[in-house]
């Protein structure tokens, strides 16, 4: 309005907005160094796993296993896929669309997993298992996903799936009979379509080329994409999904049987953490986690406490700072249900050791290093020899006698009492010249008394700091030690 009320007959000029056009440069790819051989080179490369519970073995949000999976793995990978979410009630492969660049793709060396430079290569190392290649069929007597999830079981078929297409079977890199699983999802139990979408994934990443692998995980069009958008929440494509996981079948069946996946493992001298990491999470999903309340009995305020280094930790220490090979011995002094032991003998090979004297944890141990030699003819890959021994370390005639040939000890003290770190003490007098013990708690401290000195004229101890969620029973960072024999 204008003065006294008077109508304004003066209109504002119209607003004009300047349209600029600004090129934003975009960043350097990181280089890719092709491996000579043409093979996806395993990559070293680990991260902290996502945030657990104080007590993992408890809540479970993702795997029972206290390993993080591949895809928390890849986090630390430059370059990445695609995310599966979860939903409270379908399967929970739901897609969106990949972002990966063209010029990427018509690199043939293109590595989703790397080698890290620091890694050396232990060329003593062989990959290949010498009896999941032969002229017929075996049967691994694995587990089934389809023992734990399944219809029997009480759990319901994902979205859209009818009873007669629940049943499937999946292919691994190896001539073994198929696993069998079912089209069902209940939380805490195993996942069909996310393990085998990360099945294909592995067996494409390691045991094939870069040219082999785009059949069955290129993300324009390959059995994995198939199957994501089949899966996905707007197409709930049961049949689709099938029809791709059979001609995933097929097609790698095709390659195990001309010798292309045993040539490509020949050329190979380790496995990468991711798949270490996803074949030990299958063992501790058909075994460990079906049971694992057996973990919550123990006497407070003794030795007996359980807890567990977890994945990322142990590739650090074996691979990254003792820098095992092969043709080495790992004992695990209070080994729990067998993870570090067997992680030894896959990701490094050699021959490992446990002693455990805690009858359940014992227990789950046995169950699965059987579930661990079956998984590892399943999967075609030779592990280092595994032996498990129930009872007190400090009266075990075994255990004392392996000590004089061990490389490394892990001994996970950090609730052990001062009298059992005392004893400890003397029974590393007796290892070999360079030895290394990693411990979280140190056997050489600042007050002095016998045993202690005793501890300070055998040992060099190095003190470091593990990353957070490292450990099963704290999320936070905290103190380790690398002591080595003089």
């Amino acid at each position: 309005m204008g003065i006294f009320n008077q109508k304004n007959k003066l209109k504002p000029a119209p607003q004009q907005i300047r349209v600029e056009k600004v090129v934003v440069p975009t960043k350097p790819r990181p280089s890719l160094t092709p491996n000579s051989n043409g093979l996806r080179a395993p990559s070293s490369q680990y991260s902290a796993s996502p945030r657990l519970s104080p007590n993992p073995r408890l809540s479970r949000p993702k795997s029972a296993s206290p390993y993080p999976s591949s895809a928390d793995e890849k986090r630390g990978i430059t370059r990445k896929r695609k995310a599966v979410t979860s939903t409270p009630r379908d399967s929970p492969a739901f897609f969106g669309d990949d972002s990966e660049s063209e010029d990427e793709d018509n690199d043939p060396f293109r590595k989703r997993s790397r080698l890290s430079e620091s890694r050396s290569i232990d060329l003593n190392r062989k990959l290949r298992h010498k009896k999941a290649f032969g002229d017929h069929i075996r049967d691994p007597r694995i587990i089934h996903a389809a023992d734990i999830a399944s219809v029997a079981t009480k759990c319901p078929p994902i979205h859209g799936a009818k009873p007669e297409e629940v049943a499937i079977e999946l292919q691994y890199p190896s001539r073994c009979k198929r696993e069998r699983y079912e089209l069902v999802w209940q939380k805490d139990k195993i996942d069909a379509v996310k393990d085998i979408l990360s099945v294909v994934e592995h067996v494409a990443e390691t045991y094939l080329t870069d040219d082999e692998a785009k059949p069955f995980i290129d993300h324009n069009a390959s059995f994995r994409r198939q199957m994501e958008r089949a899966i996905s929440e707007k197409y709930r494509d049961v049949p689709g999904f099938r029809a791709a996981l059979q001609n995933y079948n097929d097609k790698l069946l095709e390659l195990v049987e001309n010798g292309t996946v045993t040539k490509n493992i020949d050329q190979i001298h380790h496995i990468p953490p991711s798949l270490v990491s996803f074949i030990l999470t299958q063992v501790y999903d058909r075994t460990v986690a079906p049971k694992v309340e057996m973990l919550t009995k123990y006497e407070m305020g003794s030795d007996n406490v359980y807890g567990e280094l977890l994945h990322p930790f142990i590739t650090k220490l074996l691979v990254d700072q003792t820098k095992m090979t092969s043709d080495q011995v790992f004992i695990d002094l209070g080994s729990g249900v067998g993870n570090v032991v067997l992680q030894a003998a896959l990701e490094i090979g050699c021959r490992s050791y446990g002693c455990e004297m805690m009858e359940n944890a014992y227990n789950l141990a046995e169950a699965q290093e059987k579930e661990f030699r079956s998984r590892c003819l399943l999967w075609g890959v030779a592990h280092g020899r595994v032996t498990l021994e129930k009872g007190d370390f400090r009266k075990s005639a075994k255990i004392l006698e392996k000590l004089k040939e061990a490389d490394v000890i892990l001994v996970n003290n950090k609730a052990f009492t001062s009298a059992l770190n005392d004893s400890l003490i003397n029974m590393f007098l007796d290892l070999k010249k360079g030895c290394k013990v990693i411990s979280l708690k140190s056997f050489v401290h600042e007050n002095k008394t016998a045993i202690n000195d005793v501890a300070n004229s055998i040992l060099d101890v190095q003190h470091y700091r593990y990353h957070e969620n490292w450990v099963s029973w704290a999320a936070a960072e905290g103190d380790y030690y690398i002591s080595t024999k003089k």
